[in-house]
């Protein structure tokens, strides 16, 4: 049986690995897509363009997010192991990692799933790092809690503004600055355990 350490710290790989695997298959795509456009797609267009762009960019999703699945169950929920808002927050955080893996699944050709199934991850995403936020004060992580709530806003204020004033014609840009806003406060946060797990008891 795996220690707890030894848990804690594959969760801490996964955490890392989340931003690398996403944006690295998203970049692919967009690479192999050159009519691929910032202001006019959607980021899941490239999830319906045969070939290497479609199998990029949504075993992307699906591998980021069952990383960030286990970066949750694995390496949050045991960093918040006495601090019961932190453990709400990091299921949370997983299940936004579910939706991020059924958008992988469920591309647009699936209709109305791939829009539900969006809409769920990128609501479900600030709300997590909301009530973060919450656990972190809790834990007297002030600046980090800190660092969470704004990373909060920057994930839900592209949509936002999306909605109110319509600055592009499509979402990629909010789609982009949501996701890359969460990507950065995984690798903070997988950052932060990492040099807490060396104080945890190795239990077998």
């Amino acid at each position: 049986m795996l220690s707890q350490l030894v848990l804690q710290k594959i969760g801490i790989v996964c955490g890392f690995v989340v931003p690398i695997v996403a944006f690295g298959c998203i970049g692919i795509a967009i690479v192999s897509y050159p009519e691929f456009s910032w202001v006019n797609n959607a980021l899941s267009d490239l999830g319906v363009v045969s070939g290497v762009t479609a199998l990029a960019f949504n075993l992307g999703l699906f591998i980021a997010g069952l990383l960030g699945f286990f970066f949750a169950i694995i390496g949050l929920f045991s960093y918040f192991k006495n601090n019961l808002v932190g453990k709400v927050g990091s299921i949370v955080f997983a299940v936004a990692t579910v939706w991020l893996m059924a958008i992988g699944i469920f591309n647009e050709n699936f209709h109305p799933t791939h829009f539900i199934v969006s809409v769920l991850f990128f609501i479900t995403l600030p709300v997590a790092l909301w009530v973060l936020t919450v656990a972190l004060y809790l834990k007297n992580e002030v600046k980090l809690a800190l660092f969470t709530l704004i990373s909060s806003f920057i994930a839900a204020a592209p949509w936002i503004l999306f909605y109110a004033v319509h600055y592009v014609q499509n979402v990629a840009i909010p789609e982009t600055i949501s996701a890359l806003t969460g990507s950065i406060w995984i690798i903070i946060m997988s950052y932060k355990i990492l040099k807490t797990a060396k104080t945890l008891p190795i239990d077998t």
